[in-house]
């Protein structure tokens, strides 16, 4: 009975937190696709080449890499949830920029303003999620991570050019920054459940404020986090080359129509979706999360090297689109989790910042690759680079896996 009492409430404080934190993620992944299902729109209305808007994108992730790396340090120092009320601001007002942009350099800047606020919420959520949810629940709170970001990314094309189409792109991007407004409130008014214990500085005594300041970059000296940082790099091309990519190269492959293609990453996003769901219970069980994500990379990337050959029907092919992301999916609480245990105690934020910069490394990187690929007639080498990227990805995780064996079992035996 007395379990029951305690259970419920932190139950319910847990869910709560898991909720607010999913939300804000999903709307972050929501600005990832701010304009460029608005390029029609943009190309006709600035007379813009497709180089330029490309850039548009580019730009984003450029500084949302680099911001991601400093925003981890500075939540370690002043706290996830002003940091995450900072970027909800920021997309809020890179969205109200957009919508009154008069040239490029105004869809530049507001473009970058949007990677500045992406760029603190991978550090924050997960300095939250890490701090607020009990240990048993940690997987499927990483599984519902993953999943509002799918989320964010369905709901964005949809969302943008519906109202485009009604009302014009202006009115789009103005709607859009309502998004993050009415979340910031929400976060503001449930600020109660974000709180996390950092070290102030002003009231830190001499011992502690040179401590902080001693170790501040000692995870940076761990083979362990680059190797994280290098899973997230790689992981992020073959992303990059599925969101950019997959479905032209499809169309070549198998001479699918367009909306066939588009079927086929629509069954990548729903699997994925699924995969983390499952993910998310395999991972509170499992003990070496680095050999469930190598499990699942190796099936995802056998998947994509046999769509590149070109040898099943065309309606397989969108059923192996689906099979790659159920792997992507199932591998994405065990990759949170073994961030999380390579992570040095009270360095999270900033360990999270450095490796997740990889992801938008990546992301900013791929279509370069990718495009070029495709501009050189060769769409099956999308496919074949996605899968050799997602075998890759397996190394790293494994060596990640090994290392943090090794300082466990060391701890263990002191």
């Amino acid at each position: 009975m007395t379990t029951a009492a305690t259970g419920s409430p932190l139950l319910r404080r847990d869910a709560q937190v898991i909720g607010l934190v999913g939300l804000a993620h999903g709307v972050s992944h929501f600005f990832h696709l701010i304009l460029a299902p608005l390029f029609p729109w943009l190309k006709d209305a600035f007379s813009l080449s497709y180089a330029e808007l490309g850039f548009l994108m580019t730009a984003f992730f450029i500084v949302s890499g680099i911001g991601q790396a400093l925003a981890g340090f500075v939540v370690d120092r002043v706290g996830a949830r002003a940091v995450l009320f900072f970027g909800m601001a920021c997309l809020t007002v890179s969205a109200l920029a957009l919508s009154v942009a008069q040239n490029y350099s105004m869809l530049l800047i507001g473009s970058m303003l949007a990677g500045l606020g992406n760029s603190v919420f991978h550090p924050s959520d997960f300095t939250l999620l890490n701090k607020q949810v009990s240990a048993p629940r940690l997987g499927h709170a990483f599984s519902v991570h993953g999943i509002s970001g799918n989320l964010g990314w369905a709901a964005a094309p949809v969302f943008l050019t519906s109202i485009a189409l009604l009302s014009g792109w202006r009115t789009a991007l103005f709607a859009a920054a309502l998004i993050p407004a009415a979340v910031l409130l929400l976060l503001v008014l449930c600020r109660s459940l974000l709180r996390t214990d950092e070290v102030n500085a002003s009231v830190a005594s001499p011992a502690q404020q040179e401590t902080a300041s001693g170790n501040v970059t000692a995870f940076m000296r761990l083979p362990s986090v680059w190797m994280c940082f290098a899973f997230f790099f790689i992981t992020a091309m073959a992303l990059g080359g599925i969101q950019s990519f997959s479905s032209p190269s499809l169309r070549e492959i198998y001479g699918m129509s367009l909306a066939s293609a588009s079927v086929g990453f629509t069954a990548y996003m729903l699997a994925s979706a699924a995969g983390m769901v499952w993910g998310g219970f395999i991972a509170a069980k499992a003990r070496r999360h680095d050999r469930t994500i190598a499990i699942a990379f190796a099936l995802a990337g056998c998947m994509a090297l046999l769509i590149a050959t070109g040898l099943v029907p065309a309606w397989m092919a969108v059923v192996l689109m689906g099979a790659i992301g159920f792997g992507a999916g199932v591998a994405g609480p065990s990759r949170d989790l073994l961030i999380r245990a390579a992570a040095p105690k009270n360095a999270t934020g900033r360990v999270y910042g450095v490796v997740y910069s990889g992801l938008d490394i990546g992301l900013a990187a791929a279509p370069l690759l990718f495009g070029a690929l495709m501009d050189a007639n060769l769409p099956a080498s999308v496919f074949i680079g996605i899968g050799l990227f997602q075998i890759m990805a397996i190394v790293t995780a494994i060596g990640v896996g090994s290392s943090t064996a090794r300082k466990a079992a060391v701890v263990q035996a002191a």
